[in-house]
C-alpha cells in the first residue's frame, strides 16, 4: 500500500518519548548530582586526551546501547518532515552533540570521568539506532501494527497517558516499604531538614493535633499486611484505570489491564533477581502484597464500565490515599535490611532513575487525573447550561 504525503502523520509519542528519554540519559550522566568543582581544565580538553588505559568490553557495549533508542527515537520524531539519510545525519548529529556536552560538564563532577571513547561509543549508538530505524519508520508510523493499535484502542490526544502507563513497571520496581508504595518524596525531603526547622514548621500547628504521633497512632490501627493490601491496591488501581482512561469503546480493555499488571509484576520479579545479593526474586510478594494486587484487578475490571469522569475520580482519589499513607506510616524497621540487600554496582545510576520515577509518578499521574476530572466535570455543566437553554 502506498502511503501519500498527505497521509503521512508527525508521532506525538514518539516526540514526547525523545524528550523523555533525552532526560534520562542526562540524569544517568550527571548523577548523583553533587561535588561539582573545576580543576582548571578546559570542558572539551578530554576531546584530545588519549584512551583509557583500561578499556572493558562492558563499558563500551552500555555506551553503545545506551544511545541507540536516543537516535531511533531522534529519526521517528523527526518524520514526516526529515526521512532517510537527513533523519539519520541529525540522529547522528543530536547523539554526538548530546554525549559530547555531557562529557564536558562531567569534568566538573568527582565522581564521573569525562572521555572520548565515551563520546564516540554514544555517537555511534545514536548512528546504529537510526540506521535500524530508518527503513522502518513509515512501517511504523503510517501503516504499522503499532499504530493500527494505537489508533483503533486509543484516542487521539492518548500520548502522554500512554507514556506515563509505560513509565508505570519501571517506576514499580525499585524497593518501597509497601508494595508499589511511592510517592514519598515529601517524607524524604522532611526527613532531611534540620530538626530546628521541623520543631519551627510544627509550632505552627495546634498543640491539640500532636502532628509528631499521627504516624504511630495510623500505624496501630491496622496490621502491617492490610496497610500493605490497602497502599497496593489503590496504588494499582490508579495505574490500571489510567491504563484505559482514554481507550475507544473496542478496546479489549480487560486484557490490557491484565497485561499492565503482568508486566509490572515481570519487571518487578526481573529487577529484584538482578538487584538483590541474596537472589529473593519474590521477596516483595507478601500475603498483604498479593491481596493488594488481587484486589485491585478485580476492581479495575469492574470500573470498566463506569462513565470517564468517575474513573478518572476514583483512580485520584485511590492515588491520594496511597500517598497520604506512604507518607503517614511509620516505615518497617525490616525494610532498611531490604533496602541495604539491594545492589548498587553498575546499576548505580539506573537505580538512582527508578528511584526519582518512585517518587514522580504518583504526581505526574495524579496531575493528569486531576485535569481530566475538572474537564468531564466543566463539559458536563456546559452541556446541562446548553439543555436549559
Amino acid at each position: 500500500m502506498t502511503i501519500k504525503q498527505w497521509q503521512r502523520r508527525p508521532s506525538a509519542f514518539s516526540r514526547q518519548a525523545l524528550a523523555a528519554y533525552a532526560a534520562l540519559v542526562v540524569y544517568g550522566s550527571l548523577y548523583p548530582f553533587s561535588g561539582w568543582r573545576s580543576l582548571g581544565l578546559s570542558p572539551f580538553a578530554f576531546l584530545a586526551d588519549p584512551l583509557p588505559q583500561y578499556l572493558t568490553a562492558f563499558d563500551v557495549v552500555t555506551n553503545v546501547l545506551g544511545y541507540m533508542p536516543l537516535g531511533a527515537l531522534i529519526v521517528l520524531a523527526l518524520y514526516p518532515r526529515f526521512r532517510g539519510t537527513l533523519a539519520v545525519g541529525a540522529a547522528l548529529a543530536g547523539g554526538a552533540l548530546l554525549s559530547g556536552a555531557m562529557e564536558a560538564i562531567q569534568t566538573y563532577l568527582p565522581t564521573r570521568v569525562a572521555s572520548n571513547l565515551d563520546l564516540a561509543a554514544n555517537a555511534f549508538g545514536a548512528l546504529l539506532g537510526g540506521v535500524l530505524i530508518a527503513p522502518a519508520t513509515s512501517a511504523l508510523l503510517d501503516r504499522g501494527l503499532l499504530r493500527r493499535i494505537r489508533f483503533t484502542w486509543f484516542e487521539r490526544d492518548a500520548a502522554y497517558v500512554i507514556g506515563l502507563t509505560a513509565l508505570w513497571p519501571f517506576a514499580a520496581m525499585f524497593p518501597a516499604p509497601y508494595l508499589f508504595g511511592g510517592g514519598d518524596l515529601p517524607r524524604v525531603l522532611w526527613d532531611a531538614l534540620d530538626p530546628a526547622m521541623q520543631d519551627a514548621i510544627l509550632a505552627w500547628t495546634p498543640a491539640s493535633w500532636d502532628v509528631e504521633s499521627w504516624p504511630d497512632r495510623l500505624g496501630a490501627l491496622l496490621p502491617d499486611d492490610a496497610w500493605e493490601a490497602l497502599i497496593t491496591s489503590t496504588s494499582l488501581f490508579a495505574a490500571l484505570v489510567l491504563a484505559t482512561l482514554l481507550t475507544r469503546a473496542r478496546a479489549p480493555r480487560i486484557r490490557l489491564m491484565l497485561g499492565l499488571v503482568a508486566l509490572t509484576l515481570f519487571a518487578k520479579a526481573g529487577a529484584t533477581f538482578l538487584q538483590s545479593r541474596a537472589g529473593l526474586t519474590f521477596d516483595w510478594a507478601t500475603d498483604g502484597a498479593l491481596e493488594g494486587i488481587a484486589v485491585a484487578t478485580l476492581a479495575g475490571a469492574l470500573a470498566v464500565s463506569l462513565p470517564r469522569g468517575l474513573r478518572a475520580a476514583l483512580a485520584g482519589g485511590a492515588l491520594v490515599v496511597s500517598l497520604a499513607l506512604v507518607n503517614l506510616l511509620p516505615v518497617n524497621p525490616y525494610f532498611d535490611i531490604v533496602l541495604a540487600d539491594w545492589r548498587q554496582g553498575r546499576y548505580l545510576h539506573f537505580n538512582g532513575l527508578a528511584h526519582w520515577l518512585a517518587w514522580v509518578w504518583p504526581y505526574a499521574a495524579l496531575g493528569w487525573l486531576a485535569s481530566s476530572a475538572e474537564r468531564a466535570l466543566l463539559a458536563r455543566r456546559r452541556a446541562r447550561k446548553a439543555a436549559q437553554r
